[in-house]
């Protein structure tokens, strides 16, 4: 007899980890790791970089399991998880792509219509394999509902919309994208698959920050468990309720979200450190007592059984967050003049893909400038050309006086020396002033030790960035121009970055959609979007605020015209119904048909003042930024549409 399928998500109450531990190179990354993980659980992971937390998830999902311990889901659980490596069919439309996230779906739907035909064609009502059948077709028919199988369309429409595709994008094939945008489509299809565990990686890497906020609400609503990996601080506050410390092989459960994790940890820090201080105290205390009486004969079975004592006892360690200590900075090389860049019709194109175009602009000296807009947009594009790193381009665009720039690439390693080692890597970066900081800059960026023989080649990106940024210290410049340079940084290292570039007396114009790191650190903004380029007057959390309804109407446009369609097909089967039924309607009409047809007139002039007032309003957004008012006059309006209608229709059946 074949066994019911359960309901995953139902009875999904959690995955138990005991006793889990992993040796790396040589060390204990995780030793003796225990915890439950529940199905309301939103676990965000913290800690420095090759603590181990990506480790963690791979262990998790499986990928790793070479490991002490045991790693227990409890019954059949799914789990997701977000992988860097895409492996894509190529021909596919971004739309067929995604539609590869049920799989499972489809498969259970044939097996379902399989079970269907064969219970309409067997007789053998009372056999257990008829009996085995029903069963079958039961558990089938409730996986199905409980995965929403026949609203699927909707759900793709909603999530690819979220994640910043367009209604244009969804029958382009996938190659025509770049790796960011496709691993948004990756992201999509897990998130369509309503695992019972999802397993994140870093998953607003490749977001901008509409839809780095629109993840966050989808993911604050999610049904299943998740554990997730960012160094996005207002990210990992929004979406999780749980926070997992991973340091020295070990790891902290908070049950609190990652503000209220610092504050706990704080609390805790401080009570270790005094913990830390007492049992040194002891110690020393220890130790003198050893010394004292280890060359008298009477003591000395004494003294060894204190140094025994001493072996035996647990060091307590405590790892350090305080950022103040990296005492870093970005030195002004002389003062430049008071213009530092000025473009006039500046423009960009890669074949026929204009990317940019009549972009007009001037940055002034001591200016702080962010680079925002969706991925593709042209903002590396333009950091580039301001860079000195594309020559062919339209328009003008003039460099200050006395303007020196330091650049800072997005893929560093296209500017890195493969085979050189770090150490080599930073002393080719420094002058004759800053060559004796070298060792000692490294230190600051985490490289210690047998660290900086370290050929580039076998760096991490988080590695490579760090010497990124430190070669950028090792010579005075009056510009920066920064291009993620936060991506793949742990949220210590984060810190020390912003407080050094808080305290630059230059010129910064900086790419990032890390929101915490540029609040309080931009001053201007200038947004990239369809082709063209504003200034945005007012700082990260009010562009923020604004781009929030401008997604709103965005994706209630591109949602419009996929219904567009449709409700031209309606709307003509239904007009070409009434003038058939004009044609064909008796001379005399009753006093109740008339009055519906009256009824149904003053509709279709109330239908048509809708769509014209609707079709104004969509005009109006389109050249400035709506009002909380006119967004909710925009709603309304669709609304009444919709009920007009419903009611046209309703009266239309009467006649």
């Amino acid at each position: 007899m074949q066994s019911k399928i359960v309901i995953t998500n139902q009875h999904f109450k959690m995955l138990s980890v005991q006793g889990l531990g992993l040796h790396h190179s040589g060390n204990y990354l995780f030793q003796n790791v225990n915890f439950t993980v529940k199905k309301e659980d939103k676990i965000g992971l913290v800690g420095k970089n090759g603590a181990g937390k990506s480790t963690l998830l791979k262990m998790l999902s499986g990928e790793i399991n070479f490991y002490e311990g045991n790693v227990v889901p409890d019954g059949n659980i799914t789990i997701g998880f977000l992988k860097q490596d895409l492996d894509f069919e190529k021909g596919r439309t971004v739309w067929n792509e995604t539609l590869q996230a049920f799989e499972q779906i489809n498969s259970w739907k044939n097996e379902l219509e399989q079970v269907n035909e064969q219970l309409a064609t067997r007789t053998d009502y009372e056999s257990e394999a008829y009996h085995d059948l029903i069963h079958r077709m039961t558990d089938l028919n409730d996986l199905l509902h409980h995965h929403d199988a026949y609203n699927l369309e909707g759900d793709v429409e909603k999530v690819l919309l979220g994640l910043g595709f367009r209604a244009d994008d969804f029958h382009k094939i996938t190659d025509e994208f770049s790796g960011g945008w496709r691993m948004r489509i990756e992201l999509a299809k897990l998130l369509l698959q309503k695992n019972d565990l999802m397993l994140l990686d870093e998953p607003t890497n490749h977001l901008d920050m509409e839809s780095i906020i629109w993840l966050e609400n989808f993911l604050k609503d999610y049904s299943g468990a998740i554990v997730l990996v960012s160094h996005d601080k207002q990210f990992m506050t929004a979406v999780c309720n749980r926070t997992f410390d991973i340091n020295n092989k070990k790891i902290d459960d908070y049950k609190a979200n990652y503000t209220k994790y610092l504050e706990l940890s704080k609390e805790r820090k401080e009570k270790l450190m005094q913990a830390q201080k007492n049992q040194e105290a002891e110690i020393k205390h220890t130790e003198d007592l050893i010394n004292k009486f280890r060359a008298k004969a009477s003591k000395a079975s004494f003294a060894q059984s204190l140094i025994k004592k001493l072996d035996k006892v647990e060091r307590i360690e405590v790892e350090s967050d305080d950022v103040s200590k990296f005492n870093i900075r970005f030195v002004q090389s002389v003062v430049p003049g008071k213009v530092i860049f000025e473009a006039e019709n500046l423009g960009k194109s890669y074949g026929k893909k204009q990317v940019f175009d009549k972009v007009d602009f001037f940055v002034e000296r001591g200016e702080k400038i962010a680079l925002l807009g969706q991925n593709g947009q042209g903002k590396t594009t333009l950091a580039k050309i301001l860079a000195g790193e594309i020559k062919d381009y339209t328009g003008t665009w003039n460099l200050g006086h006395n303007v020196n720039i330091g650049y800072f690439a997005q893929n560093q390693e296209e500017v890195l020396s493969p085979n050189k080692t770090v150490l080599e890597e930073a002393e080719d970066s420094a002058n004759e002033e800053t060559r004796p900081r070298v060792r000692d800059l490294l230190g600051s960026f985490l490289f210690s030790g047998e660290d900086v023989q370290k050929k580039t080649k076998v760096l991490s990106g988080g590695e490579r960035n760090r010497l990124a940024l430190c070669k950028l210290l090792l010579r005075p410049f009056n510009v920066l121009i920064m291009d993620e340079p936060t991506n793949h940084l742990d949220i210590q290292s984060k810190e020390i970055i912003k407080l050094a570039l808080n305290k630059f007396q230059g010129t910064l114009i900086v790419i990032s959609h890390d929101r915490e790191f540029l609040q309080g650190l931009a001053n201007k903004i200038f947004e990239f979007r369809d082709g063209q380029m504003k200034e945005f007057l007012g700082n990260v959390d009010e562009y923020l605020e604004y781009r929030q309804k401008e997604s709103i109407r965005e994706i209630s446009i591109e949602k419009a015209k996929l219904d567009d369609k449709n409700k031209v097909e309606v709307k003509t089967e239904v007009e070409t119904e009434v003038k058939k039924d004009e044609v064909s309607a008796p001379k005399f009409v009753s006093k109740e048909q008339k009055n519906i047809e009256n009824k149904i007139k003053k509709l279709e002039e109330k239908i048509a003042d809708y769509e014209k007032e609707i079709a104004t309003l969509e005009s109006i957004f389109s050249k400035t930024n709506p009002s909380e008012e006119e967004l909710k006059k925009y709603a309304s309006l669709q609304e009444e549409l919709v009920t007009a209608m419903e009611d046209w229709d309703s009266l239309a059946a009467q006649l």
